[in-house]
């Protein structure tokens, strides 16, 4: 099969700072990287969608966004010490995404999985969306959120020459090139010409093949 990341520019998914990620999260960030605004869109766009039952919160922290706690949440991230104070979180689980794109988990694992503010950081998202699909029961949702907030040396270099449509249509594309979803639903979740961080959604429903 051929590897879609391959299908963009070279360079597309270098970054300024190759230096391995677990050694850039090493320190505690007990911040949130979105302003309330933005934080309290996602929580509302979770609960729009219905994510109740078992949910999976990739690229996660000491903070999930949700208005409403599911009834099982695995928390996934990179700092250890972070994700253990995640009030959110029944469970939690240290991996990194760029050096394996496979989750630690069984297919069919959960009802759906959550990417906030965090998909401009990795080096393969098409395989870990695909993964993502394998892991969510058919009929789940997997969904992304971001903004235009980031550490500028560790994102891929492509998302930086993008402007905030642009991203939201390049993260439409990495869920079509997973193949494993319907088409995917995107949205702006902050109103349009105003201040704060601006909060963008690209979701797709995990077909039944």
């Amino acid at each position: 099969m051929t590897d879609p990341h391959q299908l963009f520019p070279a360079g597309f998914f270098s970054r300024a700072d190759e230096s391995p990620d677990d050694r850039f999260y090493v320190p505690d960030r007990f911040v949130t990287h979105i302003d309330d605004r933005a934080i309290a869109a996602v929580g509302t766009l979770y609960r729009h969608l219905g994510l109740t039952g078992s949910v999976l919160d990739v690229m996660s922290s000491w903070v999930s966004h949700f208005l409403d706690r599911p009834d099982e949440l695995v928390a996934l991230g990179m700092n250890p010490r972070e994700l253990a104070v995640n009030t959110m979180a029944h469970d939690t689980v240290v991996h990194d995404l760029n050096v394996d794109p496979v989750l630690p988990f069984p297919d069919d694992r959960f009802d759906a999985v959550t990417c906030c503010v965090s998909i401009d950081y990795l080096v393969r998202p098409i395989d870990v969306l695909r993964d993502a699909a394998r892991v969510t029961r058919p009929g789940g949702a997997v969904v992304c959120t971001f903004s235009n907030r980031c550490f500028p040396a560790k994102v891929v270099q492509g998302w930086l020459h993008l402007d905030d449509e642009s991203r939201v249509g390049l993260v439409a594309e990495y869920f079509r090139l997973a193949d494993a979803y319907d088409e995917p639903n995107v949205a702006r979740c902050t109103p349009p010409n105003t201040f704060g961080d601006p909060l963008y959604a690209v979701w797709g429903t995990v077909r039944a093949d």
